[in-house]
């Protein structure tokens, strides 16, 4: 029996659903039941019929899944694959900025620990930020922990005022602007399609900038057969998958997430054998940290 046909059964075992995000390997996503951005995986890990939700991504993922399903068991094939990112914002500063701003909303992108998430107003996601900010009463933003996505959805959203806190992705950070104009020196005929945790100076050479999922859905629809991709390398597998008549360039030094190549089909079967790495949070950061996410997915709606 192939590793594959092993996961399947014990997945039909163990009443489990796999999901994976799309920067996870070509594999693993094969594998997958569900596969999409953190937006979608957020939706749809609400309400599934499965008792075990083995979740094929970085911690802060895993945290969200079992605070929006407490009753689920949560499992993820690594227990080290996580985002530095979601840990780039602290409590003493998120109280200092309440402190100087009345009529302020945190606002805290998913990519964050359940630790921050609890201490914030509403969570977002790189496909639904812009979306939510318009929708708050509130006059002040304190957009945490990425600046890139920050600043990306103040400028969408400018009759509100942002306050700006330091964090990043360092995937997307270390994406190197020379590099992008070489790629559209020999691909003159390629548009480029960038996340907007990539900073300012990409953006702005960029022909379209949105979440994975929103890279993805443009690349189908548009009419060109040539892309520059910027952001993580796994969601190639996505693009060359739906079409397989178009090309997609990556930049020189590809960006990789390497907390998500972590995760692999032995590692996934490892834990639907043994219930390895079962998410845990407790009641109290649960019910604190579910408000933000619950919200967002009202809002979003």
């Amino acid at each position: 029996m192939s590793i594959v046909d092993e996961i399947h059964a014990l997945k039909k075992e163990k009443n489990a659903v796999i999901l994976a995000h799309y920067y996870v390997n070509p594999e693993v996503q094969d594998i997958a039941d569900y596969i999409g951005d953190s937006f979608y995986l957020s939706k749809v890990a609400v309400g599934l019929k499965e008792q075990t939700i083995v979740f094929c991504g970085v911690s802060f993922m895993g945290e969200s899944a079992k605070i929006l399903n407490p009753e689920k068991t949560v499992l993820m094939p690594d227990a080290s694959a996580d985002c530095a990112m979601a840990h780039m914002a602290d409590e003493e500063t998120i109280q200092r900025v309440r402190r100087e701003y009345d009529d302020l909303a945190v606002v805290c992108y998913i990519n964050s620990t359940a630790e921050l998430k609890e201490l914030s107003d509403v969570c977002v996601t790189s496909a639904n930020a812009v979306k939510i900010v318009k929708a708050l009463p509130n006059k002040n933003i304190f957009f945490i922990p990425d600046r890139n996505l920050a600043h990306f959805v103040a400028e969408q959203v400018p009759e509100k005022h942002f306050v700006y806190n330091e964090g990043y992705c360092p995937v997307h950070e270390r994406m190197r602007i020379d590099e992008i104009v070489r790629a559209k020196e020999a691909y003159p005929g390629a548009l480029v399609l960038t996340h907007p945790e990539c900073p300012k100076a990409i953006l702005d050479i960029s022909d379209y900038i949105g979440s994975t999922s929103g890279i993805i859905d443009y690349a189908a629809k548009s009419d060109c057969g040539e892309f520059i991709i910027c952001t993580e390398n796994g969601v190639r597998h996505k693009l060359e998958q739906d079409n397989p008549g178009k090309k997609f360039y990556f930049t020189e030094t590809e960006p990789v997430c390497q907390d998500m190549k972590t995760i692999t089909l032995e590692k996934i079967r490892h834990v639907l054998k043994t219930g390895d790495n079962e998410v845990h949070v407790s009641d109290a950061r649960r019910e604190n940290s579910r408000k933000p996410l619950e919200r967002m997915l009202e809002l979003a709606k």
